[in-house]
């Protein structure tokens, strides 16, 4: 059944009619509007946990398209300030333009560092494929230079991420540390998981050790456990990390996680480009795929 599962997600999933994926995107997209995130993240708060709030979309196609981008990040940092929430943002550089002009993303990206410093806030500026990663770290250490209120992520899986963070780590350095989901050649990426994870180890250990802010962003129950004993022995400052997951991917974990009394962060995406997200989030769970699959069947 897994094999066929992985066959769905793989081959077939992305014939799945949207009025059918939509209903299990749900589970990882709360709706198209800032409204339908910021809901999330007012009982996310509630119940103990912070947010951070992504506008779905990635390689604008026009300058156009990602100043539009900027705009509704503006929009929700207005947001997020008038209504109290704890909640920053996280942004892909190339919807807000990089591979069309380096430079206005640049400023765009500025702008909002600006914004968010003003209300004390926070801008995270994501990680895509390979092709973006040196890019991405250079205008990091730019804005770095003015903004201490932005970090970046890096993604255990490529092969320079563990010198990269060398490179970058001072006691004010904040990164993000995630697996990565992109496909990449052999060359670039390590493909066996054992390797991944010791690598992810390796980072976390790095930042901890030497005062930088590590953002810990894994659902896998190994990981966590290998934090949690790394923690144990190291003794870091309580402020100087934090867990972080998905939306809608393994409440369970995450709720045990919250009752350690560690801080724990959850990323909500919301917007039109819903179904791009979430196919991606089904092809990492190919059994949940299986299940829209046979919901296709039945209509």
């Amino acid at each position: 059944m897994a094999f066929v599962d992985k066959v769905v997600a793989g081959a077939i999933l992305p014939i799945v009619p949207k009025f059918v994926a939509r209903r299990f995107a749900k589970r990882y997209v709360p709706g198209e509007k800032l409204e339908d995130a910021l809901a999330v993240v007012k009982k996310l708060n509630s119940l103990g946990m912070c947010a951070t709030v992504d506008v779905l979309g990635e390689f604008s196609t026009s300058l156009n398209e990602a100043v539009s981008a900027a705009e509704e990040y503006n929009r929700a940092l207005e947001a997020i300030a008038d209504e109290n929430l704890d909640s920053n943002i996280s942004l892909k550089p190339t919807h807000l333009g990089l591979k069309i002009n380096r430079e206005k993303c640049y400023e765009l990206i500025k702008e909002l560092c600006e914004k968010a410093r003003q209300a004390d806030n926070f801008v995270r500026i994501d990680m895509e494929d390979s092709a973006c990663t040196q890019d991405t770290l250079d205008m990091y250490v730019r804005l770095r230079k003015e903004y201490d209120n932005v970090g970046t992520v890096v993604q255990s899986y490529l092969r320079r991420t563990l010198d990269d963070v060398r490179k970058l780590l001072s006691s004010n350095t904040n990164l993000r540390i995630c697996k990565g989901v992109y496909v990449e050649p052999r060359r670039i990426a390590y493909k066996d998981m054992s390797i991944i994870n010791r690598n992810y180890m390796a980072i976390v250990e790095l930042m901890l050790f030497n005062g930088g802010y590590a953002g810990i962003a894994t659902h896998d129950e190994v990981l966590v456990w290998e934090v949690l004993d790394l923690i144990e022995r190291l003794n870091p400052s309580a402020h100087k990390f934090e867990f972080q997951m998905l939306w809608g991917v393994d409440n369970e974990l995450r709720d045990i996680l919250l009752e350690t009394g560690h801080k724990l962060r959850i990323y909500i995406p919301y917007g039109e480009n819903w179904y791009a997200y979430s196919t991606r989030r089904l092809k990492e769970n190919p059994r949940l795929a299986g299940f829209v699959f046979k919901a296709a069947l039945k209509r």
